[in-house]
């Protein structure tokens, strides 16, 4: 099953991402694909004060992953620069961890991706607009799809 949702704004965005963030459990995981712009820092902006992140939330870019203290861990991983999908980092520490991992350009490490999670992809539509694509994996994320999308 997919789910889509549409932004036409980035403040719109980090409404809802904060919304899905109030819902997050410890271990869950996301994904989160889309092009340079798409809204991947405002999505996790929102995800992060959702999960009562009080720091200010910035794409981890060049550290590989950034921790942020909320009524859970946040684990905001960025694997663009991660150059061999085979080396282990020990992802699934984290995977399987006391927080909420959001990868950022997860399909760069695809086998080391746990088998349950919920991949988001953005689309640009538009200057503001942006459709999101839900796929759940698993029956929590399932469960968590018709909860905020319906």
């Amino acid at each position: 099953m997919v789910y889509n949702w549409n932004s036409n704004h980035p403040d719109e965005t980090a409404a809802f991402a904060y919304k899905l963030g109030e819902l997050l459990e410890a271990g869950d995981v996301l994904t989160l694909e889309g092009d340079l712009g798409a809204g991947k820092t405002a999505f996790s902006k929102g995800i992060a004060k959702g999960l009562g992140v009080t720091r200010n939330v910035n794409s981890p870019t060049f550290t590989i992953m950034k921790e942020y203290k909320g009524r859970l861990p946040l684990y905001h991983m960025d694997v663009y620069r991660l150059g061999d999908e085979g080396e282990d980092l020990g992802f699934e520490e984290y995977f399987e961890g006391e927080g909420v991992c959001l990868i950022e350009w997860a399909h760069l490490i695809e086998e080391q991706l746990p088998a349950e999670r919920l991949q988001i992809s953005i689309f640009h539509e538009g200057e503001n607009d942006r459709r999101f694509e839900f796929r759940p994996i698993g029956e929590r994320y399932g469960e968590l799809c018709k909860e905020i999308l319906s």
